[in-house]
This record gives C-alpha cells, structure tokens and sequence, in this order.
C-alpha cells in the first residue's frame, strides 16, 4: 500500500502547520497554476498543508486559486483533506470558540470558477451533493475530538458570501431564514471541486464572533484573528489526533463522484 498522505487546508488564522517533521515547501504544478505547500511526517504519515490565502494572508476570498490547490492535492494523492474556515456565527449554540463539523452549504458567491466540468475541456457532470462533506473524514474527526475528549458540534449549515467585506445585518436576517447556521467566504467551490475531484473532503468551520446584526459591536478582521489565535492549541491538537487516526481507505462514493475529472493531461 501506498504511504498515507493526509491533506489539511488552513484558513484565515492557519498559516503554517508546526507539528511537521522534516518539513520543507514545495511547489506542485498543475494545469490551474502552480501551488506552494508544506510537506512533512507526522507520526509516520505524509502531511501535505495548504494556506489557502497564501502564509501571510495576501489571497482574498474571492481571488483564491481553488482549481489549482484541489488539483494540486489531487496530484500528491491526498487521501484525507481536512479544511479550516473562520467563520461569523447565527446560533448561539455555536459561539465564537467552539468547533463546527458542517455538513450542509448553501452558495452566495458571484463570479468564481465553480466547476471542473465546464464543458470546454471536460464534459458536462452534474455530480450529486445530497451529503457535501465525506461522512467518513466527519467521523474521524469526531474519533480525533473524543480521543481528547474535546466537544465538537456535529452538523452546521455554512453559508458562502463573496467577501471580502462582511455582510450586511440585512444579508445575515435572510441568511437565518434560509436555514444558515455561519457564514463564510471560502468553502465555495473549495468543497465542490473537492468532491468533483474525488477527494475525501470535510471542513471545520471555526466561528470567531457574532455576524453581522446579532454582534454587539462593528466587525473587524483584528478580531477574527484574535479568536483564532486563542484557540489554536486546541485545534493544532484535533488535526494532530486526526493525522494519526484517519483511516488510509474509505468506503464511501467520493472517489466515485471523481470519474470524470479531466486530471492534468
């Protein structure tokens, strides 16, 4: 069998993943662009990590390469990818600190390349999303958080704006009506092309303040990061536990869904 390489993408707050043994950068080319990543071992395991806005946060939302980075892990056969994602939360059961395993999202964004299958140098697929996020990377995350016997929330409808502003209170009142739990600017089409490309994909949405309207005081990017940097031991530790845990093979339809990716050639 193949060395097990796991995948994280690190999100607004995650730059850089320490916990790596002989960790060196390295640059995958694909056909979207060229990716920058860290490559390393953890606890025998290959660990590939992805800043998705770039190491010192120059990418904004709507700008990120996300062809490129899910070919790019496709290529160095990932056969795990856990995201991260700071997010604004709508539910007070789900308050800035806590650890969401979304399983549902809903799309706002506007003007970015949503598909692999555009029907220029790929046919046209209509890939089925009843269940978004592999249900078996979602229960090893959940083994990862008894393991340390760290409370997770099981289940989170994200909802995808364009960025890079906040939303208005307004946006944020529809939103809740729609049935969305947070809102963010980057699991889409991250976990759509994800899917499209047969990768095992989940995300864990980490909300940093109250959106728009429900916090008590104006939004600010500082305090984003403030949040998330309160609580980056606790989750160094989960995607610590997770590289150790996952399991290298899956039985779930994701690589299924993945047939008709048009690859690199």
């Amino acid at each position: 069998m193949s060395e097990i390489s796991v995948a994280i993408i690190g999100g607004t707050g995650v730059y850089n993943q320490s916990l790596l043994d002989n960790e060196k950068q390295v640059t995958v080319e694909t056909k979207y662009g060229a990716v920058s990543m860290q490559s390393g071992k953890y606890d025998g395991r290959r660990v590939y990590f992805l800043a998705r806005h770039g190491g010192n946060h120059s990418v904004p939302p709507h700008k990120v390469n996300y062809k490129a980075n899910i070919a790019a892990l496709k290529k160095v056969g990932a056969h795990a990818v856990l995201a991260t994602a700071a997010v604004g939360t709508l539910r007070r059961e789900m308050p800035p600190g806590s650890i969401v395993v979304i399983d549902q999202f809903i799309d706002l964004t506007k003007q970015r390349p949503l598909t692999f299958y555009d029907g220029e140098e790929s046919p046209v697929v209509h890939t089925d999303f009843s269940e978004p996020y592999c249900k078996e990377i979602r229960e090893a995350v959940f083994g990862a958080g008894e393991t340390l016997g760290q409370g997770l929330v099981d289940g989170g409808c994200y909802v995808c704006t364009e960025g890079p502003r906040f939303e208005t209170p307004a946006e944020i009142r529809m939103i809740e009506q729609w049935g969305g739990d947070l809102v963010g600017m980057t699991n889409v089409p991250e976990v759509v092309l994800a899917r499209e490309a047969g990768l095992c994909y989940a995300a864990l949405a980490l909300p940093t303040n109250y959106a728009a309207g429900i916090s008590l005081s104006p939004l600010t990017h500082e305090e984003v990061l403030e949040e998330m940097d309160r609580g980056k031991a606790a989750l160094d530790n989960l995607l610590a536990a997770f590289i150790s845990t996952v399991k290298p093979q899956h039985s779930c339809s994701c690589k299924d869904a993945g047939k008709y990716w048009p690859g690199e050639s």
